[in-house]
């Protein structure tokens, strides 16, 4: 079978607007695993047992279950629950963001624990509660320390966010499938997606770099 690309610049526009989706997907995913991750990272070395508990439980949970079980779940199995449908964009937010909120827990909480714990006694000894000396002392330290696992986080859930085509999320695998419903082209079609992965991955990670070299000029 011979090769033939000629038709990618005509089908290009649609992969993009996957790859949109795709980076839209990853930024917003992110952020609320931040969101979850930073909360359950300090509940992870906090002093209130239960709701250490309730973090380890959560994060063993994510970590120990594949992703598209997860994306199931929340898409099938959640409105047996709620007794209605979920639309597609909420149930991939919502799987992707609590999936990755239990991989940016562990690395919120790798982070403040690599904090000097004198750094929070001196701060606890100058008259801050608990959570003042978490909040502006620690996690602003802490924070410097996590942006190299956190772009990797991102790049990993920029992967990771193609599983949603699978509930006929129009993301960048998707449209590729789609595509190739067409053109008959498989493997044409799936280099052009790969290729399109990888520099979106290698623009992440130079940002990451950039962001690295420019907090270490600010310390």
């Amino acid at each position: 079978m011979d090769l033939d690309f000629s038709m990618i610049p005509r089908v290009m526009p649609a992969l993009l607007v996957g790859a949109l989706m795709t980076v839209e997907l990853a930024i917003l995913s992110v952020l609320i695993g931040f969101v979850i991750g930073s909360l359950t990272g300090i509940a992870r070395v906090g002093k209130n047992h239960v709701m250490r508990l309730v973090a380890t439980v959560y994060v063993d949970f994510i970590r120990g279950t594949p992703l598209l079980v997860q994306i199931f779940l929340v898409y099938f199995g959640l409105p047996v629950i709620i007794g209605r449908p979920v639309p597609p964009m909420i149930a991939a937010l919502s799987a992707l963001g609590i999936n990755c909120g239990a991989y940016i827990a562990e690395i919120v909480r790798a982070g403040i624990q690599s904090i000097d714990r004198g750094q929070n006694e001196a701060a606890r000894s100058l008259g801050l509660t608990y959570n003042q000396s978490m909040r502006y002392v620690v996690f602003p330290q802490a924070f410097r320390r996590i942006i190299p696992p956190l772009g990797n986080e991102f790049i990993a859930m920029l992967k990771d966010s193609s599983l949603v085509s699978v509930i006929a999320m129009e993301e960048l695998l998707r449209k590729g499938q789609i595509v190739i419903t067409r053109t008959f082209r498989p493997f044409e079609v799936y280099s052009v997606v790969a290729i399109m992965y990888l520099v979106m991955t290698l623009a992440i990670s130079q940002l990451v770099r950039w962001s690295e070299r420019r907090l270490k000029v600010v310390d």
